[in-house]
């Protein structure tokens, strides 16, 4: 993963771009650490992705 990557995957996702799964797989990282990486920077999880997550941690 690097920097870019994952800033870039971000603010797509900030967007409505790309889906969390998505913004996940552009910078390189799992579904969760990609919606940490959101939470860190104050970067609030859309509903729709929120199941995909909790099922994820679940597993």
């Amino acid at each position: 993963m690097s920097h870019r990557s994952l800033t870039t995957a971000l603010t797509l996702y900030r967007g409505k771009t790309l889906s969390l799964e998505e913004a996940a797989a552009y910078s390189g990282v799992s579904p969760t650490k990609f919606a940490a990486a959101l939470g860190s920077r104050g970067i609030q999880v859309r509903d729709e992705d929120r199941n995909m997550i909790s099922d994820q941690t679940a597993n």
